[in-house]
């Protein structure tokens, strides 16, 4: 995931047309705990299937 400065208006110009789906990502991708979850879920994950487990926790569903 890449860094980001909160501070800068530059880090907002994507989110000017974004949906409620788009605000949603960027602050789950904000989130420390996410992140510490998610790079612990991709380490321990052979296959770097997202688990149930993950799903449930963070609210993530994907659409088919």
């Amino acid at each position: 995931m890449p860094e980001f400065d909160w501070r800068s208006p530059d880090s907002y110009k994507s989110l000017q047309n974004a949906d409620i789906t788009d605000i949603a990502w960027e602050c789950l991708r904000r989130n420390a705990d996410y992140r510490r979850d998610y790079q612990a879920m991709i380490a321990n994950s052979p296959d770097g299937e997202v688990t149930p487990e993950f799903r449930r926790r963070w609210g993530i569903c994907f659409r088919a």
